[in-house]
């Protein structure tokens, strides 16, 4: 039987990483809101000289005794004050002249914000809510990575319940498909809409109406998290548009 060679393998055989082999592992999280009918993404204003004046996203070099998802929690609890979102890993990003300072390896979060909750934490004056959809350029590979997140975001709200982390615990029906239709892009007809989510069972009645709006008041509802569980991973996905 013909001997196979096997070359040294990282997982396999003790290797000497060769000392002057240096890169470093960051994360950058794309955070979306909703506001004023409009998919916004909260981005800061970049100090570096190659990219003056241009917007990024948020991010930092991983600390030595944190993992990738630490770090992320950890950019935007710094920077919004925030600390109870959903937050999710999207991709990786790894050209290697994607930044000027070196090798620099990232992984793209997706994270969903109510942008009422963000106005109430603390601000800064770098940072900015954009509209996604009048963004063109950014600095370093952040328009590529915002993209993929907003890809990302249009599959994920038609499989999972996410799309509630950007409204209001009460909502409206009419809220409720302004935000689908500015995630997707798409207009959906009033009728057909309503009756693929109540099929679902997961909107919750409140009883109450909206109040101080300017025009006729819709009933609030909410998200009923113990009928989705019923329904994970099944009903859910004929929500597919």
């Amino acid at each position: 039987m013909e001997e196979v060679l096997q070359k040294p393998n990282i997982n396999t055989t003790p290797i000497e990483l060769m000392p002057d082999f240096r890169f470093a592992q960051s994360v950058d999280c794309v955070i979306f809101g909703y506001d004023g009918g409009e998919i916004k993404v909260l981005l800061i204003e970049s100090d570096l000289p190659a990219y003056k004046g241009q917007w990024s996203l948020l991010g930092d070099v991983l600390h030595p005794d944190e993992d990738l998802d630490h770090a992320s929690y950890r950019v935007l609890q710094e920077r919004t004050g925030l600390s109870n979102m959903f937050l999710e890993q999207v991709k990786t990003f790894s050209a290697v002249n994607r930044h000027p300072a070196g090798r620099v390896i990232t992984t793209a979060y997706l994270a969903l914000v109510n942008v009422k909750d963000y106005q109430l934490q603390r601000q800064e004056h770098s940072l900015h809510w954009h509209s996604v959809s009048e963004i063109t350029t950014m600095a370093f590979d952040h328009k590529l990575i915002l993209d993929t997140c907003l890809l990302a975001l249009k599959k994920k709200i038609q499989e999972e319940p996410i799309i509630f982390n950007l409204l209001d615990k009460k909502f409206s029906l009419r809220q409720l498909q302004q935000v689908f239709e500015a995630v997707l892009g798409i207009e959906f007809d009033r009728r057909n809409f309503r009756k693929k989510l109540f099929t679902t069972g997961m909107l919750k009645d409140e009883h109450e109406m909206e109040t101080d709006v300017h025009h006729r008041p819709g009933k609030l509802y909410s998200f009923n998290p113990a009928a989705y569980e019923k329904i994970k991973g099944n009903s859910f996905v004929g929500l597919q548009f």
